[in-house]
């Protein structure tokens, strides 16, 4: 089957942070009272995640201060080294450091590896005790580690390595589900994967309309899961859906940026390109927090919007 690569991938695994990184809250390593046990999926039965991983998680998700998160990292492994959430997040961070949308070569290749490998090692001995979980998250570092093999040896020669990664990943995530099938975790990340191939990679079989309704009706947290479907709206060209979406975010996430930017997007491609404007401003308003990618990124679609608006904000001129 048709398989994302080259700057589509890094797109695919830019947009699936999202979803891959809050992705799997594991059971934590260190000893919690079931009072003190958090779950933001809204288990009927609570699966605790370390404070330490959960304010990493939230410093991305809800604050979009990606610098703040890695300044969290170094405490974090101390204290909670076998939680194959941290690991991604951590790959997730080394990821967005790339300094260009269609660079696959910025960032530090060898260090995404490692967390890639750190998911995959923490997944398998999550397994023995949560089959469920332990797949997913399997599936999450075989994902993370296709995208090393096509940054750091390019599209052709990368292919094969990559396609195999891709073909454990899909059969993971399928254990998972088999394991949990109503699982609101398993179905935020298994939701999200299935409505990026249907809208971006367009495959025959694939189904964007089961994927909407796996996010809408079985996934959570709902913050999370309704950015997952304004972007998804968005390049379905369903726009008034898409705005209904990102606005049902905004207020859970008022200071992350990304969310604002979202919205700038779905608003310039409804033509409303001076309101698109106000978004993309407003998502550079704290440019530090977010890494160099990101500030291009959201420049470069400012400069489309209003060049002139453009070269006032900071950031921007360079």
């Amino acid at each position: 089957m048709a398989i994302p690569m080259g700057s589509t991938l890094r797109s695919t695994l830019r947009s699936t942070s999202i979803a891959l990184f809050f992705g799997s809250l594991l059971a934590s390593t260190i000893a919690l009272s079931p009072a003190s046990a958090k779950d933001p999926f809204g288990r009927s039965t609570p699966k605790a995640i370390g404070d330490q991983t959960e304010g990493v998680f939230n410093a991305i998700f809800k604050e979009g201060d990606y610098v703040k998160a890695r300044n969290l990292l170094g405490e974090a492994e101390k204290a909670e080294p076998n939680e194959p959430l941290l690991h991604a997040l951590k790959a997730s961070l080394l990821f967005a450091a790339s300094t260009k949308e269609d660079d696959t070569n910025k960032g530090d290749s060898a260090g995404f590896l490692t967390a890639a490998l750190a998911t995959q090692r923490a997944a398998t001995e999550l397994i023995k005790t949560d089959p469920a979980r332990g797949n997913l998250y399997l599936a999450v570092g075989n994902f993370l580690e296709s995208a090393h093999f096509v940054a750091t040896k390019g599209i052709i020669q990368g292919t094969p390595d990559a396609l195999g990664k891709l073909t454990n990943a899909f059969k993971y995530l399928g254990e998972a589900e088999k394991s949990d099938p109503n699982d609101p975790e398993m179905n935020m990340i298994k939701g999200t994967m299935d409505l990026l191939l249907a809208v971006n990679i367009n495959l025959p079989l694939s189904d964007a309309n089961a994927a909407i309704d796996r996010i809408t009706n079985k996934s959570g947290p709902k913050y999370i899961a309704d950015r997952v479907l304004a972007w998804g709206y968005r390049d379905m060209n369903q726009l008034d859906k898409a705005i209904a979406a990102v606005d049902r975010s905004i207020p859970v996430t008022p200071n992350n940026p990304e969310v604002h930017y979202l919205k700038g997007q779905i608003l310039y491609k409804q033509g409303k390109k001076v309101e698109s404007v106000v978004l993309f401003k407003k998502a550079l308003e704290n440019p530090d927090k977010l890494p160099k990618s990101l500030q291009g990124q959201f420049c470069h679609d400012l400069g489309q919007a209003d060049k002139a608006v453009a070269q006032t904000v900071k950031v921007c001129k360079g």
